[in-house]
């Protein structure tokens, strides 16, 4: 429920289309954020979302040019809220499959698509928070970066581009945290496990027995660790990266 008493907050959520980063939208919608939705592709028509493409920035994070543009764009965005960003979440990511869907280790991950995922899944977050660095600092906001436990662990449909990107978007969480936290600024991450979504990996539901909860997760569930960390419920934690997992890491 919004607080009516408190002015306007606003997010920026990379990767907003479709299952984290969709519950995400309407989990701080619900809430009263203005929330700033970013992806690939141009605002559907057909989307119910009352906010419409007035607060939607197409974006392709792999193309370093065109991520320095939409920074310039969410700049001049957030001036309708006086500059200030309360917090900016790094959802999107790729990871790249073979030819019949099935995974891609060290061995057959040939470089381009090395530095692809790299661009998409480590250098984004990394160049928007840079570039957005004002506006959170104005707000004392907070940065989330969605990382995944395949970047603590092989995982059978993950690849090892994808795991390794995740990996290091960890470590740049821990050192984001050191350096924008005299900022102001809080630096976390979230880490999800196997989540129910549209883009499933066949054969995801026979990690189930593997997990104590014995179920998948839910979009919701991981939209809600990101809200934790985004208001004052977690306003002295910074460099902490949640396991939203079902105990799967245990």
């Amino acid at each position: 429920m919004a607080d009516t008493n408190e002015p306007r907050r606003t997010l920026i959520l990379t990767g907003a289309s479709r299952g984290i980063g969709h519950a995400t939208v309407k989990r701080f919608s619900s809430a009263g954020w203005r929330v700033i939705t970013c992806s690939r592709h141009a605002f559907p028509e057909d989307c119910p979302w009352e906010a419409g493409p007035e607060d939607h920035i197409q974006v392709d994070l792999a193309d370093e040019a065109n991520t320095r543009d939409a920074i310039s764009e969410m700049k001049d965005r957030l001036k309708a809220d006086g500059g200030v960003l309360n917090a900016l979440v790094n959802n999107a990511a790729i990871s790249p499959k073979g030819p019949e869907g099935q995974r891609l280790g060290t061995i057959d991950t040939n470089v381009t698509d090395w530095r692809y995922v790299f661009q998409v899944n480590f250098f984004g977050p990394i160049m928007l928070a840079r570039g957005l660095l004002d506006e959170l600092k104005a707000a004392q906001g907070s940065v989330v970066n969605v990382t995944s436990i395949a970047g603590s662990r092989v995982h059978p449909f993950a690849g090892a581009a994808y795991a390794t990107s995740k990996a290091a978007l960890a470590a740049l969480t821990r050192e984001m945290a050191s350096d924008f936290g005299p900022l102001g600024i809080r630096v976390n991450s979230i880490s999800p496990g196997e989540i129910e979504t549209s883009i499933l990996s066949p054969g995801t539901e026979k990690l189930v027995s593997q997990i104590p909860l014995r179920r998948l997760g839910a979009s919701e569930e991981v939209a809600k660790a990101i809200y934790f960390f985004c208001t004052e419920a977690s306003s002295y934690v910074t460099g902490a990266n949640l396991h939203v997992n079902g105990g799967q890491h245990v």
